[in-house]
């Protein structure tokens, strides 16, 4: 669907405007970077709509679990409509809100830690395949990849708690750095699992190597791998119930403590792009990715509008686990440091080397059906 759309727009619209514009000699590779920079805006659009409308899902859904309402009053043109203009008011008044930088802050640092923050969960978009054919770059080491994206935003957190020159936004700095670092130890041993079961470090081939029916999926031998890597993508992006970086003693925000504007809502869209990001991933990673759940399943499994259609598959499983997320803030009470800290350490990383090994024994003894 999603290459049946592009082509389109290069046959139609692009290689019309290419060879208007640009001499014979340049026209394939000016082809090229637009059709590149179509992929990214397809791309971007979407993510930056999500993020803003995960916002009012999230006051909407735990408003109705707390008996509550939620936004219902900002609208378009006149029109209510359940408040759905909620997140386009909150970005307007973020747009106009003033940026004040302490004095004693290192300026330079103090802008930079919220881009870097934010871009990775942006970029690493570039390796998520959509279906079998949409992805802006299908290269082998995807998984490789998404790790070291990942891995930057710490840098981000660190750096804005340092130029704040606030001994507050320093410790939320240190304490959430901290926090992050020992989830994605447990991330990346849960990832090595994946890797072994799929024998590839290509996103689409580890989709591929999922395919045969919902039993077939990697949630089945990974289970307690798969329960590692969500709790722990919950507690990297810093949600409820691992949300510390506010110090309970400290009555701030932790490290954005001294962020206003702009600048401190580019932190909290990457929290929530982190979030869809985690979400995604692991839905590639142990629910098949666009596969199909009816994917060979008798009858039901060769019905072209429910066994195609992939983008639609992979966004009901990545929306799953968004609501797991809201579910998650509205439902537990959040936990102390210590407490925090040993999971991690203690009973997460433990657990991911034993699978390893476990996993390794199942693929060398091709245990059907997923290593057959």
């Amino acid at each position: 669907m999603l290459s049946d759309i592009f082509q389109w727009i290069q046959g139609s619209i692009l290689s019309p405007l290419v060879n208007l514009v640009v001499p014979e000699l340049f026209q394939d590779e000016a082809l090229l970077l637009l059709g590149i920079l179509v992929k990214i805006v397809a791309i971007l659009i979407p993510l930056l709509l999500s993020v803003a409308y995960i916002t009012y899902a999230e006051r909407k859904i735990i408003g109705y679990m707390q008996c509550r309402i939620g936004p219902n009053r900002v609208g378009f043109f006149g029109y209510k409509l359940l408040g759905l203009g909620q997140p386009i008011a909150d970005a307007f008044k973020l747009i106009f809100k003033e940026i004040i930088i302490p004095s004693g802050a290192n300026k330079t640092l103090f802008i930079i830690a919220p881009v870097l923050s934010f871009a990775p969960s942006i970029a690493a978009w570039a390796v998520i395949p959509f279906d079998d054919v949409s992805v802006l770059a299908d290269i082998n080491a995807g998984l490789l990849y998404i790790l070291a994206l990942t891995s930057l935003a710490v840098y981000g957190v660190i750096i804005a708690g340092w130029a704040s020159n606030s001994k507050y936004a320093f410790l939320g700095a240190i304490r959430s750095a901290a926090q992050i670092i020992s989830y994605e130890i447990a991330m990346g041993f849960a990832l090595v699992c994946v890797l072994i079961a799929a024998g590839s470090l290509n996103l689409g081939e580890i989709i591929e190597a999922q395919s045969g029916s919902f039993l077939h999926w990697f949630w089945i031998p990974l289970f307690p791998v798969f329960l590692v890597y969500f709790i722990s993508g919950v507690a990297e992006t810093n949600r409820a119930p691992f949300d510390v970086a506010e110090g309970e003693s400290e009555i701030v925000a932790g490290f954005h403590v001294e962020y206003g504007g702009m600048a401190f809502s580019i932190f909290f869209m990457a929290e929530y792009a982190n979030m869809i990001m985690i979400s995604v991933l692991t839905s590639i990673f142990f629910l098949g990715g666009w596969l199909s759940p009816l994917q060979g399943v008798p009858l039901l499994g060769s019905i072209p509008f429910l066994s195609d259609h992939g983008l639609i598959w992979l966004l009901m499983k990545t929306s799953l686990f968004l609501f797991c997320f809201l579910w998650f803030r509205a439902t537990f009470p959040r936990y102390r440091y210590d407490q925090i800290m040993r999971l991690g350490w203690k009973v997460f990383l433990p657990i991911t080397i034993v699978w390893i090994v476990i996993i390794s024994i199942m693929v060398v003894a091709e245990i059907p059906p997923w290593f057959n």
